[in-house]
């Protein structure tokens, strides 16, 4: 049974892998397109939206990781609890994702006012933001049990801290996206780009340390 649930979690964890991999390589695809100029609108606007449904892949998948517990485990009270925030940041980032896929199916309206482009496509992705900063602090509590702090010797701790890094960058990216109605363009084109384009470079080299990651269906308390 353990060894059935540490290989269900391998192929669990890659699969989220290459989800993170090709989701963050497609968003920062999109933003360079979008600030190089290099191909239309559209083009733009279905890249994000790819590389999207592969966040949203890896964020579904990341509960089923979480999930993927030795029924022992789950009867004793501490297991519960780490696995209680796992299971947390996993699913308040599969949130994120869907909030992020409402703000890229709603780039594709034509003749959006400044109010309805920041209710429909601005509003949406800031709050995507929000749930992936959220879910990164999480899992920066799970990996330190309990705490933040720096654990350069586990594979893991990077896993999480690029991917907040990357959080952050998305979040700085988002805040540059709102429309403002007396101009009716972003406060700043250049940093919704390249803040986009390197947060997505973020996720896609979390999802390489990812795979190289060894996840069990039991969790090791770190020791204080």
């Amino acid at each position: 049974m353990h060894q059935a649930l540490t290989r269900r979690s391998t192929r669990l964890n890659l699969v989220a892998a290459v989800a993170f991999v090709l989701g963050g390589s497609l968003f920062a695809l999109g933003a360079a397109f979008a600030q190089l100029g290099v191909v239309s609108l559209p083009v733009v606007n279905v890249t994000y939206l790819v590389g999207g449904g592969f966040f949203t892949l890896g964020g579904y998948v990341s509960i089923l990781l979480a999930d993927n517990t030795d029924t022992d485990e789950r009867m004793r009270w501490w297991s519960f609890r780490l696995r209680l925030r796992s299971w947390l940041s996993a699913f308040v980032l599969f949130v994120g994702t869907l909030f992020f896929a409402v703000s890229l199916v709603a780039a594709f309206a034509a003749g959006l006012t400044p109010r309805q482009s920041d209710g429909w496509i601005w509003l949406p992705d800031m709050t995507g933001c929000v749930c992936f900063l959220v879910s990164g602090h999480l899992a920066m509590l799970d990996v330190g049990a309990g705490h933040v702090r720096v654990l350069a010797h586990l594979v893991g701790w990077w896993v999480v801290a690029v991917n907040q890094l990357g959080s952050v960058l998305f979040f700085l990216a988002g805040i540059a996206a709102f429309t403002r109605p007396a101009t009716s363009s972003a406060i700043d084109t250049g940093l919704v780009n390249w803040g986009t384009f390197a947060g997505a470079a973020c996720f896609a080299v979390g999802g390489v340390i990812q795979a190289f990651d060894t996840p069990t269906p039991t969790r090791t308390v770190v020791q204080q």
